[in-house]
């Protein structure tokens, strides 16, 4: 398995970093990319649904789950 990477985003005027393991990465750019999103901009869309209970990395994973469990639908 491969070790995460870190990214850092812009979210609502912060700066903030992700760690995700490669593989999420390019799901996640995959989905924005079918959804004609920027990464930054479904990045905060995750950030903004997650509620405060969750860390981003772990709630862009949730989404990304959920998504293609639901046959690529967002």
């Amino acid at each position: 398995m491969s070790r995460p990477v870190k990214r850092s985003f812009t979210i609502a005027g912060h700066r903030t970093s992700v760690s995700l393991e490669p593989a999420f990465w390019e799901a996640l750019a995959d989905v924005a990319e079918a959804r004609g999103l920027s990464l930054t901009a479904l990045v905060t869309e995750i950030d903004a649904g997650r509620g405060e209970a969750a860390g981003l990395s772990s709630a862009i994973r949730t989404y990304l789950l959920a998504y293609y469990r639901k046959g690529g639908q967002p």
